[in-house]
């Protein structure tokens, strides 16, 4: 296995610049995952790894070795694509083979090798059917045992479950974790899908149009997002949002029936955003007894999403819509009243105007100097 280093990596396109000196540390062994929206430089970073794209600035290392200048041949890299990209007049057995076409190995090495990567994803009674004979998840893990077979230095993947259906991407997201867990194998993955790099990375990297807003593990990610755009696109459904100002009794929230305790604002903060995870933020009755300092959240019901083991409840108030969670899964008729609140420890303070993270509120009014 190896480690990946990116020192300050720039990808131009003519005179566009869509990587911005990217700087990351991969260790060896560990899993990274690349994430963010459509165009944010994920792919193309990736395949500056692997070595489809030039590096147009900076220093890419793997293994300690620079390799801006090495045919992907030579990075000993194995890269898993979006489409899986076998060959459907090939049998399952010769699809993995042909990743050690050029390997020089004696057939009855190959075999093994085929043999083994078959026997660790499951594919051992496939071997002699064709790709059309194959499920969709069936068939990336052939593309994955093509890759195995090398045994690479690394294993990049590019949005590899993003043709599956749901139930499939649920199967395969396992699978890969866990075929990273028995192989320990270093590996990049790259997906617009904050749920699949949440539950299989070890560490994630937020990427927005060409940079890297934030690097952490899911629960660094989820619990202390850097900015707005991280805070929002990491956890599911998004981070509620509000408007809010320095009162004389406290933090005024739109949206919200009463000031809130907070730290004052950092000098020159004139506008904040107060976000609340729908998880944190909850429905209760009217009337109901709200410790001192909470948010309590004052809106109409606009729609009403059952989905089992919770229910979210979407409202409408004066500081715009946002999602709460039905207490008991119990939730009040579309069009009526509701109030939700959520403790001070769960709010999040943001600069409005830079959308930068202010830090946490405190959990009660004993906190504050």
């Amino acid at each position: 296995m190896a480690t990946i280093e990116l020192e300050n990596i720039v990808k131009r396109f003519g005179s566009a610049t869509v990587v911005h000196g990217l700087d990351l540390a991969i260790a060896d062994g560990e899993f990274v995952a690349l994430v963010g929206p459509s165009g944010c430089g994920k792919s193309t970073t990736l395949r500056m790894i692997a070595g489809l794209e030039d590096v147009s600035a900076g220093t890419l290392r793997i293994g300690g070795v620079v390799v801006n200048h090495h045919e992907p041949k030579r990075r000993n890299v194995a890269m898993v694509f979006q489409n899986y990209a076998i060959y459907p007049h090939l049998t399952v057995r010769e699809n993995i083979a042909f990743g050690l076409y050029t390997s020089g190995l004696p057939k009855e090495k190959k075999a093994a090798r085929v043999d083994e990567a078959a026997r660790i994803l499951g594919l051992e009674d496939l071997l002699g059917r064709r790709p059309a004979a194959l499920s969709g998840g069936q068939r990336q893990r052939v593309a994955i045992g093509r890759a195995m077979v090398r045994n690479p230095s690394a294993f990049l993947f590019d949005e590899p479950l993003s043709n599956l259906d749901a139930q499939l991407r649920n199967q395969m997201r396992i699978e890969i974790k866990r075929l990273h867990q028995r192989i320990g194998a270093t590996t990049v993955y790259v997906t617009h899908d904050q749920v699949e790099a949440m539950t299989m990375a070890d560490r994630i990297v937020v990427m927005r149009d060409g940079r890297i807003l934030q690097i952490g593990t899911p629960s660094d990610l989820y619990d202390a997002p850097a900015d707005v755009f991280t805070a929002r696109f990491i956890g599911t459904p998004a981070m509620n949002l509000l408007p809010a100002s320095r009162g004389p009794d406290g933090l005024a929230v739109e949206g919200a029936v009463a000031p809130i305790r907070a730290p004052a604002p950092a000098a020159g903060v004139a506008r904040l955003l107060v976000g609340v995870r729908p998880q944190d933020l909850v429905c209760v009755p009217a009337g109901a007894a709200v410790d001192p300092g909470a948010l309590v959240i004052a809106g109409t019901v606009t729609a009403v999403e059952p989905l089992g083991p919770e229910t979210h409840v979407h409202l409408d108030t004066a500081g715009g819509p946002v999602i709460a969670l039905a207490a008991d899964r119990a939730a009040p008729d579309v069009g009526a009243p509701a109030t939700a609140l959520a403790r001070p420890r769960a709010l999040h303070l943001f600069d409005a105007a830079t959308e930068r993270a202010l830090g946490r509120a405190p959990e009660s009014a004993s906190e504050h100097p």
